[in-house]
């Protein structure tokens, strides 16, 4: 669990010092139609980062369940792969982000929630529920937190990729 945390708190480290360095105008803009700025890409991680913490805490109200052996043995990271394209829930589209500092905070605040109810609940009863994600399946609490990090690395990859098309925009 220490090891599913500390790339957590890595990867969030990351991508709040990208994008706290840009400015508002770039934070804002959508590098082609259709396709999310940095402002709504991460006001969806912070969407689903709550969610998840919702979820989760709902399943540890329940009994304790484990999640299937052969389900625990699917690895998150492949969250993390931009090759495979997903789309996202409708109830996490990042319609009308908040402003980058707002949405800096409630990211921030989101995370702590999540560190907390580790904290509070521990590896073993994380690893005794279950949450339905929709695109892995069943998968434990400890893999949930995990699929978090996994998440949060993929669209620190597309914030990169809009910030090399907004680069190559503004030069051409």
């Amino acid at each position: 669990m220490k090891r599913v945390l500390k790339r957590l708190d890595s990867v969030h480290e990351q991508l709040v010092a990208c994008v706290t360095s840009l400015e508002p105008a770039v934070y804002s803009e959508q590098p082609a139609d259709g396709e999310w700025s940095v402002g709504e890409i991460v006001h969806h991680l912070c969407l689903v980062e709550d969610r998840v913490i919702k979820e989760l805490e709902g399943a540890i109200a329940k009994a304790p369940r484990r999640v299937p052996f052969l389900r625990r043995l699917i690895p998150t990271s492949i969250v993390s792969l931009r090759a495979i394209r997903v789309k996202a829930p409708k109830a996490m589209n990042p319609l009308m982000p908040p402003p980058r500092e707002v949405a800096i905070q409630n990211f921030d605040r989101a995370r702590a929630n999540l560190k907390a109810l580790c904290d509070t609940h521990g590896q073993e009863r994380l690893r005794n529920l279950v949450f339905k994600h929709p695109v892995l399946g069943e998968i434990d609490g400890v893999a949930t937190v995990s699929f978090i990090g996994y998440h949060e690395k993929r669209h620190y990859k597309q914030i990169r990729e809009v910030l090399r098309k907004l680069a190559a925009d503004s030069r051409g």
